[in-house]
């Protein structure tokens, strides 16, 4: 397929986040956001790393407007792991600051599941993990930035492009993309495959 059929599909973004609409945009498709709420529920004994794809898979089930030609359908979530545990979205701005405390000089996992379905059902999905690095925060540091960037609507309570990415994270091993949202690599080679 060449670059500009592929870039001729139209995206329907079945998420209410800016940073993958971003992302998919920055890639250069026309995207159009369609989002729909779920229950970010899974079974109790899913093995954490499958989480994310799970609930991509989920939330592109519970998808059920019909899909046009040209367009490919595209669900995802992001989890942060930390210790064997999943830090989700913060509920206040206390556990978001309790969120990066526990982030504070370790390394986590990132995983973002995402799933694409076009009008056809073919589907693919998957998962990516990123594995990110924070130097030590310091109080002040955690204070200021949930009192500015007010990270309510971020796993682990933090974005990597915003300002405690900049001065925060000290490394990262695998796809930066991914940390923010959404694996655009992954996804274009994936969307190759599926797209008409």
């Amino acid at each position: 397929m060449s670059l500009s059929n592929l870039l001729s599909t139209k995206i329907v973004l079945a998420s209410k986040s800016p940073r993958r609409k971003q992302l998919l945009e920055q890639m250069g498709f026309e995207v159009l956001v369609d989002a729909i709420d779920v229950e970010e529920s899974f079974p109790k004994d899913l093995d954490i790393e499958c989480v994310a794809e799970y609930l991509a898979i989920k939330k592109s089930e519970n998808y059920i407007k019909e899909i046009e030609d040209n367009s490919i359908l595209v669900t995802a979530d992001t989890i942060v792991v930390i210790d064997g545990v999943i830090l989700g979205k913060p509920k206040n701005e206390q556990e978001a600051k309790d969120f990066l405390r526990l982030l504070s000089f370790k390394s986590h996992k990132v995983i973002t599941g995402c799933c694409l379905r076009n009008n056809k059902n073919i589907t693919r999905h998957f998962s990516q993990e990123t594995i990110v690095k924070f130097k030590e925060l310091t109080e002040e540091e955690i204070d200021y930035y949930v009192n500015k960037f007010k990270p309510f609507d971020k796993a682990g309570a933090y974005g990597i492009q915003e300002w405690i990415g900049t001065v925060g994270i000290e490394e990262i091993q695998g796809d930066y993309y991914n940390v923010v949202g959404f694996p655009c690599n992954r996804f274009f080679e994936l969307a190759k495959e599926i797209a008409e």
